[in-house]
Order: C-alpha cells, then sequence, then structure tokens
C-alpha cells in the first residue's frame, strides 16, 4: 500500500490552484498560495518528483470537435484470472474511442468511458470491437444525457 504524502496547508493551496488552473504562472501561484515564488517553483517540483502531480493537460470540449456521444460500458469477462483481467485491460489501451478504463468490483469486471463522434460509431464499437473480443461475457452501455459535474480529480479538503 503506497504511504501517504505528507503534505502542509501549502502543498494542499498549491495543488488547488494547479487542478483549477493548469496553465498558471509560477508568479501568480505563488501569489495566490502565498509564498514567494523560488520557494513556490521548488514546493512543486518536489510535488512533481514525488508522483503526487503527474501531469498536464489541456481540457478539450469533445462536441466542438464533433465528438458528441459520451458513454460509459460495464464489462463483464467469463473467465477473471489474472491473465484473462491483463489481457482485457492490455485491450482497452488500444482503442482510441475508450478514454478512461477501470477494473471494479461487484457485478461487472471493467468499467469504461468511451467517447465517439455520433451513436453509429459507437455501435459499431460495440459490436465489431467489444462484443468480439476474447473471453468478454457481457456488455452493458449507458449513454449520457448531460453532464452535470466536472471537477478535478481530487478533492483537496482539509
Amino acid at each position: 500500500m503506497p504511504i501517504r504524502a505528507e503534505l502542509d496547508e501549502i502543498d494542499l493551496k498549491i495543488l488547488r490552484e494547479l487542478q483549477n488552473e493548469g496553465r498558471i504562472t509560477n508568479v501568480d501561484l505563488s501569489e495566490r498560495v502565498g509564498i514567494s515564488a523560488p520557494p513556490c517553483l521548488r514546493r512543486v517540483r518536489k510535488l512533481e518528483q514525488a508522483g503526487i502531480i503527474e501531469g498536464y493537460r489541456a481540457m478539450i470540449n469533445a462536441a466542438a470537435l464533433g465528438y458528441d456521444l459520451v458513454a460509459f460500458c460495464m464489462i463483464g469477462l467469463a473467465q477473471q484470472s489474472e491473465i484473462h483481467l491483463r489481457s482485457f485491460a492490455e485491450k482497452t489501451l488500444q482503442w482510441p474511442i475508450v478514454r478512461q478504463s477501470w477494473m471494479v468490483s461487484g457485478e461487472s469486471d471493467f468499467l469504461l468511458h468511451c467517447v465517439a463522434e455520433d451513436l453509429t460509431h459507437f455501435q459499431d464499437f460495440v459490436i465489431d470491437e467489444l462484443t468480439a473480443a476474447d473471453n468478454v461475457d457481457t456488455v452493458r452501455s449507458m449513454l449520457t444525457i448531460r453532464q452535470i459535474k466536472d471537477e478535478g480529480a481530487v478533492a483537496l479538503g482539509r
């Protein structure tokens, strides 16, 4: 089990600000968290080196690019041995339509977050790729209607 990082309030403020605005300059970040720029930059670098900050991304409006369909698929495998779980997990890495993938417990073995151009492309993916994949027993899909909340990955309260 990973050891939880020891973070002080300044570190948490830095993480909150970067989750909200990843392109913020170090000078602006330092002002928002209440320290000078050099120690702020050292703290950010330390958080990056510790693997707490994994990277930075642009948030892209998928619908503006013509990717209007968002769906979740719950996948049940016929066999759940480690080799079968790994095999399916590796397969998800090859499917561009799958944007996020989780191995889960409960009624399903995997939960896939999919983004497609339209219903036809999504249906083709489900039929041609998912249901045709080795060891896939069940595929249950849910089409989204409207996204309600989109926050940072971690709620950094304290």
